[in-house]
């Protein structure tokens, strides 16, 4: 599964934005720190703040801010506000025209998978993106999963000494 360049850069401005809460952002700055296009960028917070996660001023002195705090700004509900679609494979769209279909187990399988994806997402805010936060990225670049694939990285909260 691959989130969208949308989703992508929602996450990124929520997180560059929730670092400043003292001023507003600009499109511009965002799109300069992070290298990507501004008309691309000006979508993505045009969509943020249609789904009520930041709050936009115009006009000289305009920018965004968050619209809520770190710690109440969901992750799983971010990307599903985001994201156009699940479909990871035909029998999941409305048009699924698959000849599988009833017959085939990849269906379960493949929802599970994507279940599993989005709860852990609901398992994180914002804040736990942020600097300080009690997260840590453990590099388990090593290992290996289920059928011998490799694991890059995963996250898990830290315990107090």
């Amino acid at each position: 599964m691959r989130l969208t360049t949308m989703t992508d850069y929602a996450l990124r401005l929520l997180m560059y934005v929730a670092q400043r809460p003292e001023r507003l952002c600009t499109i511009a700055e965002i799109a300069q720190a992070h290298r990507i296009s501004e008309s691309h960028l000006m979508k993505v917070t045009h969509q943020l703040g249609l789904q009520g996660w930041i709050e936009t001023v115009r006009g000289k002195g305009g920018g965004m801010r968050l619209a809520h705090a770190p710690a109440a700004i969901n992750l799983g509900a971010v990307v599903r506000s985001i994201e156009p679609d699940f479909d990871l494979v035909e029998c999941f769209s409305d048009t699924n025209e698959c000849t599988l279909t009833g017959q085939c187990r990849l269906t379960g399988v493949l929802g599970g998978a994507l279940r599993s994806f989005m709860a852990h997402l609901d398992g994180f805010t914002l804040a736990d993106l942020l600097p300080g936060s009690d997260l840590a990225l453990v590099d388990a670049g090593k290992a290996t999963g289920a059928g011998g694939h490799r694991v890059r990285m995963h996250i898990e909260r830290r315990r107090p000494l």
